[in-house]
């Protein structure tokens, strides 16, 4: 697969789950804690690596479904709204896993068109593309 790179952002890890990550900048800063429920510390005020890809993908989801509306579909939403909920488990397989659901709620379409335009934004979306076949990824249009 060709690509034709627009733009490339760089960022580093240290100490893995319980460590700090941030991009060169230093605009995108976290500290990071494995939550209680996997067996970490969980410590306040950090986050998670599925945090930061939750909001990457739902950000980007977003703008996917902006991009389409207008040049694809044609159709002018009064509002879009992402909530992406990522889950990280153990593999049947070994090893762990993802899965990622969004929830788009579109204002001012019909459902109809609300989905035609999620099942759009899926398909251009880089996010989506990364995920597709590889992690379940189920995208649900709610008008609202």
């Amino acid at each position: 697969m060709a690509l034709n790179v627009l733009y490339t952002t760089h960022a580093t890890a240290v100490g893995g789950r319980n460590g700090h990550t941030q991009n060169r900048d230093g605009l995108v800063s976290f500290d990071l804690s494995v939550p209680k429920e996997m067996g970490g510390p969980g410590r306040p005020g950090t986050t998670t690596p599925e945090d930061l890809f939750a909001a990457g993908y739902a950000a980007c989801f977003g703008g996917a479904c902006d991009f389409v509306a207008k040049s694809q579909l044609k159709l002018r939403p009064t509002s879009i709204s992402i909530d992406c909920a990522v889950g990280i488990g153990t593999r049947d397989e070994g090893g762990f896993g993802l899965k990622a659901d969004i929830t788009a709620t579109i204002g001012g379409l019909s459902q109809e068109d609300a989905d035609r335009l999620v099942a759009a934004a899926q398909q251009v979306c880089p996010y989506s593309n990364a995920t597709r076949n590889n992690i379940p990824v189920t995208v649900t249009a709610v008008v609202g």
